[in-house]
């Protein structure tokens, strides 16, 4: 039925309430019984300029292209316009963005860099994919009904072994085969993760992108860098494979970025063999459905990192935050819970190293994902500037929302530019080195793009208008970014406390003899 051919002229015949067809990117639709269950109401379709003719540029002024997907839109397509094509696509899996800018310079073809090999290139075609047919509905579904991403996404990320290559290179690969055998154990390097979180950061879903093991991210790392052999062999296996959860459990209500006023004690039992824990923790990333949290203590010699295993003593519940419930966000509560000596991570009372070592890797990853959810902000804003009319011309023919989005590509290239060059030194460093050397740069580039993705999600709001505050329609990803872009600037420490971190790591290497 839908191939059947039509005039612009026979459709035109067709403008009546009872009798009501309207074109859309050259596709005939009669919304002749839909009319009644139209939003807008009746009168938006008897409009003249809709009624009986190609209303394309309407229909694309007040809605996505997504809506004309759905089942009980697409089954009103009864013809194509004789001698048109349709321009107009949808979402293509593991397409790459023609939008300028939408894409950084390295996908971007004409384009080159010194950073990505084939191999990466290769690697981030599969990644996209499966974000795109396995991930991407996952998202927008538990993004809005707040529960835990599905098993089955979870698993089908076990089978790529995309749990462990989240952890970034290590022995932890050895003996695995990664993407089919896409890519070797010893040749996987940062890069390749930095693809991962900036494909996986493209749902456009905050509270998801937590939800998708955002806690294992942060929370496995220093369990596989400081556990002893027993402890890796107990816990690694299940965490890597997705059927048991983990998380990092080091904020308090009142400690957050100053990790030495932590108040969670662990004390030793009389015969040395347990540490019994008291205290809590809060705003703990997957609490809710963790198996294991990694969590930071007092202890006489100082701070030291234990994990502990859900058990009794042991409760969790939600913490409603600015994002889905489906990160599990929650607050955890400690009552005299025993767990074995043997679960320390790192020296007793050296927990500091634990945690500062563990916090490179975190910032890092989140500094991946605020660059590429800021592209996603520029290429909807495009999209939005090159469609939508005011004052009877394009958006974008205005200086002041060309000015706004030129500043909001500035700072994303910058950002982008700046964490691919720690990227390529994290690639050329050990661990202990990284942490020594870019705790600072790291901490500097988490401050950095945290307040550009907070100037981006504000120019995007003025584009957009009320759209960018309505949870639905055109606008309905730059409201999520603009509700949740302020998480990235607190977690994993405070814009101000990590500039301050970057200068004060500056001062202790400068030359003591440097005079003007």
């Amino acid at each position: 039925m839908a191939s059947k051919e039509f005039t612009l002229e026979e459709v035109a015949q067709h403008n009546t309430p009872d009798d009501l067809w309207v074109v859309i990117d050259a596709k005939v639709y009669n919304l002749s019984r839909f009319k009644d269950l139209h939003p807008g109401g009746i009168a938006a379709l008897l409009d003249d300029g809709v009624a009986g003719q190609d209303a394309t540029e309407v229909f694309y002024g007040l809605h996505r292209h997504e809506v004309l997907e759905r089942p009980q839109y697409k089954r009103l397509q009864i013809g194509i316009v004789q001698g048109q094509k349709s321009v107009i696509l949808g979402k293509v899996v593991g397409e790459i963005s023609q939008v300028p800018y939408a894409e950084p310079t390295w996908l971007t073809p004409g384009y080159f860099s010194p950073y990505y090999s084939d191999d990466h290139r290769e690697f981030q075609k599969v990644v996209r994919r499966f974000m795109d047919e396995v991930v991407y509905e996952d998202a927008q579904a538990r993004e809005e009904d707040g529960k835990r991403p599905s098993q089955q996404v979870f698993d089908k990320m076990a089978e790529l072994n995309l749990h462990a290559m989240r952890m970034g290179p290590g022995k932890h690969l050895k003996g695995r085969t990664l993407v089919g055998g896409l890519v070797k154990p010893e040749q996987f390097d940062y890069f390749h993760e930095l693809i991962i979180t900036q494909e996986f950061a493209r749902c456009g879903a905050r509270g998801y992108g937590d939800g998708l093991l955002g806690g294992k991210v942060i929370g496995l790392p220093p369990v596989l860098n400081f556990g002893s052999e027993e402890l890796k062999a107990k816990v690694v296996p299940d965490v890597l494979a997705g059927k048991k959860f983990i998380c990092l459990a080091i904020s308090e209500a009142m400690a957050g970025s100053d990790v030495m006023g932590l108040q969670t004690t662990a004390k030793l039992s009389e015969d040395g063999k347990e540490w019994i824990i008291n205290g809590s923790k809060k705003w703990i990333t997957n609490a809710t459905f963790a198996d294991y949290f990694t969590v930071g203590c007092r202890t006489d010699d100082g701070l030291t990192v234990i994990l502990v295993e859900r058990g009794p003593g042991v409760e969790t519940r939600q913490i409603k935050t600015s994002y889905s419930t489906t990160a599990g966000t929650g607050f955890i509560t400690f009552d005299n819970v025993r767990v074995p000596v043997g679960n320390t991570l790192g020296k007793i009372g050296g927990g500091i190293f634990v945690i500062l070592s563990n916090f490179n890797h975190e910032r890092w990853v989140m500094c991946c994902a605020s660059a590429r959810s800021q592209r996603t902000i520029i290429e909807e804003c495009l999209k939005w500037a090159s469609q939508r009319k005011a004052f009877g011309k394009p958006l974008i023919s205005q200086p002041v929302i060309r000015s706004k989005i030129a500043s909001m590509i500035a700072r994303t290239e910058s950002v982008q530019s700046w964490l691919e060059n720690i990227t390529y030194q994290m690639t050329r460093m050990t661990y202990k080195q990284q942490a020594q050397k870019l705790a600072g740069p790291i901490g500097f580039l988490k401050s950095y793009s945290t307040q550009c993705a907070q100037d981006t999600a504000r120019d995007a709001v003025q584009i957009f208008g009320g759209r960018a505050v309505t949870k639905t329609g055109m606008g309905k990803f730059i409201e999520h970014y603009y509700r949740t872009v302020t998480f990235d600037s607190l977690l994993g420490g405070a814009e101000d406390v990590l500039a301050d971190l970057g200068v004060r790591q500056a001062m202790r290497s400068m030359p003591k003899n440097a005079r003007l």
